[in-house]
């Protein structure tokens, strides 16, 4: 009899890790990316970043997480991306919530 594993199959889908910069569109998440490379002439070590728009359809997401996304066929005119899962949830800063109080 032959044995039959569970194997877990691999994604060749690429994806990309970064920080969600905004969450006002309706299941919609904008992520920038950020790059370092360095400089093929001058050595010098360059950032840069990219925003990438992703699907997020339960709206899990929020301003400040950082996420992983996975390519994905096109959504929209801009989404070709969807969230995987979210690697780290953003602190939230005390006060942020509520209006600021007018001094006086």
């Amino acid at each position: 009899m032959a044995e039959t594993a569970t194997v877990k199959k691999q994604s060749r889908r690429a994806t990309k890790i970064g920080r969600v910069v905004s969450t006002k569109m309706a299941k919609t998440i904008v992520v920038e990316v950020g790059m370092r490379k360095s400089h093929t002439l001058y050595r010098r070590v360059i950032s840069k970043a990219k925003k990438f728009y992703a699907h997020d359809e339960n709206n899990t997401a929020h301003v400040g997480d950082y996420v992983e996304i996975e390519e994905t066929r096109p959504t929209s005119r801009l989404k070709r991306w969807r969230l995987k899962n979210i690697l780290q949830r953003a602190k939230l800063v005390a006060g942020e919530g509520t209006p600021a109080q007018p001094a006086g």
